[in-house]
């Protein structure tokens, strides 16, 4: 896109119209450190879907036109903006943080012209190895040691330098590979750390757009999308961490679950009928392995229709649900928005009433076809749309239902991807799907969210396949359908700190494999590495292996015991995480550069996380491996296990049986434990053990009823905890407006 000499500026508030030849482009100080580069080549505002509520405030800024460029200056930030529009943005100390590249653009030389058209003329398709090229982009420079992290769940390693995505949600089955440019998100969000400085990008277009993250050439990376507007965000900040409160800001913190959606729960797509699940939970509790509950995928409903109960198979509507409840187990339903096409059927029936459905191009409602045989869609843009979806959303709270499940909403279909100019709405607005794509699950998780908000007191318990930036205010996700692979149980460290540091600081994969075949021992290595996850569910597919651990031999049930329990003692740890991190945007699972960033040994390290900053877990990923290479930061170490020291900044070759995954604390910690349950609510809380490290510690512990919103309105207690470095430990209570544990009981790691 051309914009040409740059002619003026002028000051409305916080926002800076400058006026280019060809263009105009606002810029918009939002605070000190965090600024909009807005071009509206398609509309003239933003309308974003992920950012809710005026996020500017009264900012100190000033410009000046110099020669060569319009200078923006704030507090924190020096901007230079030049001809055609070329952007560079340094810190308060004029080190360069992000420059607009300038250089000649490079491709990647796959065929020559006359190869792609022998191939063309042999009847395959050549397009993909051709150049493409995008109605708006744009390049960044990269200096030689910028790693780049974010982009939600995508494939691959943490560092996503030398790879390219894409950002349109997509439902594929196959086997997940780094080579995958696209998966059930959308989040179009990333971070940079850079030798000196860090900051973070989110480009807030939901159109199809594509992001080469230093592939194509190792001196920039662009951004491009099919349509709408050039919209991102700069987000500054002296730490990766100040860059994900900053993108939390904008885009919203994951609120506070309800305690016990932290548990263990289970599902298998093929629990076909009541006594399977009852099987399942009673087997639970038989072989003494903590559990929430015992999930239900489409084969509950009666021939996949949403809001439907099959009462052949499970039996009359809500005993079920009542009958497990007596032995802790809370239900968890999957609902898809694929709605079955059925005269008579009331879904059908009020969507076709209302007009609450997507339209073909030529004004009839468009129909394609998901696990119910033809469905339309619900238009799930418009306000009423949700709301009517929310209302149905009754008819499962008063069976008794404790969270819902949205999945195929990328929008899912088997008679191929909907066209791009099926019909839907952004709220007034008519669009078409090709802007709705990759925020349709976010307006569904909307939708549910505010649906079980208004039906019930607690705290909604959503889980959404598909989502976009901002879907974190609404839902837990997981990594999709993953498979019973070595290569995605080592995916799952990095896809999940990447999520983390995407503002989902709930979130989960399928543990065990979803497709394909598991086997004894990947399936005790997963449970180990996802011990401290805050979505932790096995979940698997039909026509597969079964994977509940007794499926196994008795050391496998052992393992997985040891490891569900071990979750289920530092539930008040996850808990506390999520309590500061609805204010800081901090995620439970961290890769150690967030807390580490000098380290460069951190910067790649794909095999080992942080819990907190306090938690560093290693766990074995490789098939066959009994010991592991461990990298410790600065600090001294302490083997949760065994109680032995270790320095920091060193690796070492510690040992894994197939029962043990590495797990340390760090010096001068407290830790927050809860006595062993076999699901949240068998009994009281009445003890908290803190878990001390030698050195000097703080610690704040938050405690409340775990389900409501009272909490906001002052119920809960907080604990400050001191220890000296002599071992002295100092309990303060900073409120108190829940009730005090009856004990507290020091364990000494030594």
């Amino acid at each position: 896109m051309e914009y040409g000499k740059r002619i003026g500026h002028r000051i409305n508030g916080n926002k800076i119209e400058v006026t280019f030849e060809k263009q105009k482009v606002i810029v918009e100080i939002i605070k000190h450190d965090i600024v909009n580069f807005f071009v509206p080549i398609w509309s003239d505002d933003h309308r974003s879907k992920a950012i809710e509520g005026e996020k500017a405030v009264k900012t100190n800024f000033s410009t000046a036109e110099e020669r060569d460029a319009l200078v923006i200056t704030t507090d924190s930030l020096t901007i230079r903006i030049g001809e055609d529009f070329c952007v560079n943005i340094y810190d308060k100390d004029n080190t360069a943080l992000l420059c607009d590249y300038e250089g000649p653009v490079e491709e990647i030389q796959r065929l020559s012209e006359s190869a792609i058209a022998l191939v063309e003329a042999e009847g395959h398709d050549a397009s993909a190895m051709k150049a493409k090229s995008h109605k708006i982009s744009t390049r960044k420079c990269l200096d030689p040691e910028d790693c780049i992290y974010g982009l939600g769940d995508k494939t691959g390693f943490l560092n996503k330098r030398g790879y390219e995505y894409e950002n349109w949600n997509s439902d594929l089955p196959q086997a997940h590979t780094e080579d995958f440019h696209a998966l059930y998100k959308s989040i179009p969000f990333l971070m940079c750390k850079k030798k000196h400085g860090v900051y973070g990008l989110f480009f807030d277009n939901t159109f199809h757009s594509y992001m080469d993250i230093g592939k194509t050439s190792e001196a920039y990376f662009s951004y491009a999308v099919d349509d709408g507007n050039l919209d991102y965000y700069f987000l500054g900040g002296k730490t990766l961490a100040d860059v994900i409160g900053n993108y939390t800001y904008l885009t919203g913190t994951t609120p506070l679950p309800q305690l016990w959606t932290l548990g263990y729960q289970q599902c298998r797509w093929g629990y076909e009928n009541a006594q399977d699940i009852r099987e399942v939970a009673q087997n639970f509790r038989k072989l003494h392995i903590p559990c929430e509950a015992v999930q239900y995928d489409i084969d509950y409903m009666q021939q996949f229709k949403v809001f439907t109960w099959d009462e052949q198979n499970y039996g009359k509507k809500g005993e079920l649900f009542a009958e497990l409840a007596k032995e802790g187990f809370k239900p968890v339903v999957i609902i898809d928005p694929g709605t079955k096409l059925e005269p008579g059927y009331m879904m059908y029936e009020e969507g076709m009433k209302n007009d609450y459905f997507a339209k073909d191009k030529d004004g009839t409602v468009y129909v394609n076809e998901v696990w119910p045989g033809e469905a339309n869609y619900p238009d799930f843009g418009r306000k009423e749309v949700r709301d009517w979806w929310g209302e149905h959303i009754k008819f499962l709270t008063d069976m008794g239902v404790g969270g819902i499940w949205n999945d195929m909403n990328e929008p899912a279909s088997f008679r191929g991807e909907l066209p791009l100019d099926v019909q839907f709405h952004d709220e007034d607005r008519s669009t078409t799907h090709a802007e709705i794509h990759n925020v349709y699950g976010h307006y569904m998780g909307k939708a549910t969210y505010d649906g079980l908000r208004k039906l019930t007191p607690k705290r909604p318990f959503v889980i959404t396949r598909a989502c976009y930036a901002g879907t974190q205010k609404y839902a837990t996700v997981w990594t999709g359908d993953n498979q019973s692979l070595w290569a995605h149980l080592q995916m799952m460290i990095p896809q999940l700190c990447n999520l983390g540091m995407s503002g989902f600081a709930i979130a989960g994969v399928d543990i065990g494999g979803f497709g394909a075949d598991t086997t004894p021992e990947l399936l005790a290595r997963w449970i180990e590495a996802a011990a401290f996850g805050t979505f932790f569910r096995n979940h698997s597919a039909k026509g597969t292996r079964r994977q509940e651990p007794w499926q196994f031999s008795d050391e496998i049930v052992a393992i997985y015991r040891k490891y569900v329990e071990l979750h289920y003692r530092f539930l008040p740890y996850l808990y506390d995480l999520l309590y500061k991190g609805e204010k800081t945007g901090l995620p439970v699972m961290r890769p150690l550069v967030l807390h580490y960033e000098d380290d460069t040994e951190t910067h790649n390290l794909n095999g080992e996380y942080l819990v907190g900053d306090s938690l560093l877990v290693a766990p074995v990923v490789e098939q066959g491996a009994t010991k592991k290479l461990v990298y410790f930061p600065e600090g001294d170490w302490y083997d949760y296990w065994t109680g032995e020291r270790i320095n920091g900044r060193q690796y070492k070759i510690v040992d894994a049986p197939l029962d043990h995954c590495p797990i340390y604390v760090k010096g001068g910690s407290i830790i927050p434990m809860y006595e062993n349950v076999q699901y949240v609510g068998e009994k009281p809380y009445d003890t908290l053990k803190l878990l001390v490290t030698p050195g000097a510690a703080e610690y704040e512990h938050f405690r409340d009823n775990g389900e409501d919103y009272a909490y906001k309105d002052g119920a809960y207690t907080l604990y400050r905890f001191k220890k000296s470095e002599e071992g002295v430990l100092e309990q303060e209570i900073l409120h108190k407006g829940y009730p005090e544990y009856a004990q507290i009981q020091i364990v000494d790691i030594c």
